[in-house]
């Protein structure tokens, strides 16, 4: 005759080991439906131009649609809150970049998550590098020239606004150079390049792959790239290194993450999909049109993402402290 007790705990192993293969088989079938990938800003910007072309990258390697959803609003920080509080189950992921994961924390007393506890980074995809473009008729074409002349008579310098990732970049630049800069908000990138053409400023830190076709045209002078080595689309423009700004680049990243509590498996079919995709020719010639750098193989991983996330906070950190940001 049976043992009450053997019963009971054969029972238990067989449902444990009916669960473990159930759970394995749903794991094996990810994804089985749509991905949702988050872009938390109108459509048309790098983070909607990254978003919809790594996307469709992954898509081929999942075997499932990636549909892009714009959800704007709050520097990115709506549809941040609505991934951080999504199901971890992998089916809604967020495109990333400074303002949500490295900057809203500084200049929002409640952005409504924490970008260090309630994201899983999958990987980084590529950075857009800040750039000083001046005024055509400012007579100042070096980083020294431009400080020297700043100490003569005060310079504008505008940013796409208060507490933006080239507003922190400009703090930054200005702390370590001593410039005499005076910061210019405006609503946004777009917004100050027909200023900086007309003379209404005299100068602005923007992305590059912004002020890239007005440089050519000679509307705009780069003045310097902060990038750890010149662009091939404008070689004639020195880094911020090279012209004396010790170890100073910055620029505007975007990566792919998930909530917080989704499986290791499911972030491992996720890195591989977005790595597959960032080998594709198609999505680096769409990178070297925008002027954006692809990540490195470290950083393209969930590991490397999270230890650049990381570092990025606390440069926002000092940043944040250096403009003297309050939080609103």
């Amino acid at each position: 005759m049976k043992s009450p007790l053997r019963h009971i705990a054969l029972k238990a192993l067989g449902s444990a080991l009916l669960l473990t293969l159930l759970s394995g088989s749903a794991l094996a079938a990810y994804p089985e439906r749509a991905i949702h990938l988050i872009v938390p800003f109108a459509p048309g910007g790098n983070a909607d131009i990254v978003g919809r072309l790594v996307g469709q990258g992954m898509s081929q390697s999942l075997g499932q649609p990636v549909v892009v959803d714009n959800k704007a609003g709050a520097g990115g920080g709506v549809g941040a809150v609505q991934v951080a509080h999504a199901a971890p189950d992998g089916y809604t992921l967020l495109s990333g970049s400074n303002g949500p994961l490295t900057v809203n924390p500084f200049i929002q007393l409640n952005p409504g998550y924490d970008p260090l506890k309630d994201f899983a980074p999958i990987g980084l995809t590529s950075n857009v590098p800040h750039a000083i473009i001046v005024t055509p008729g400012l007579a100042a074409k070096t980083v020294n020239e431009l400080i020297a002349l700043s100490k003569r008579g005060q310079i504008t310098i505008a940013t796409s606004g208060i507490g933006s990732a080239t507003h922190l970049t400009l703090a930054l630049f200005t702390a370590k150079t001593g410039a005499n800069l005076l910061h210019v908000p405006y609503k946004g990138g777009g917004d100050l390049l027909p200023n900086v053409m007309g003379g209404q400023v005299q100068g602005a830190m923007t992305e590059f792959s912004a002020a890239l076709p007005l440089h050519k045209a000679g509307k705009v002078r780069f003045i310097a790239i902060a990038s750890a080595k010149r662009s091939e689309l404008a070689s004639e423009v020195p880094t911020m290194i090279e012209s004396g700004v010790k170890d100073f680049t910055a620029g505007s990243y975007i990566g792919v993450l998930a909530p917080t509590g989704v499986s290791v498996d499911i972030v491992s079919k996720l890195q591989a999909a977005l790595i597959a995709a960032l080998r594709l020719p198609v999505t680096l010639e769409r990178f070297k049109e925008i002027g954006a750098e692809l990540a490195s193989p470290e950083q393209q991983t969930a590991a490397g993402f999270s230890a650049f996330i990381k570092q990025d906070y606390e440069n926002s950190r000092e940043a944040a402290r250096i403009a003297d940001l309050k939080k609103e």
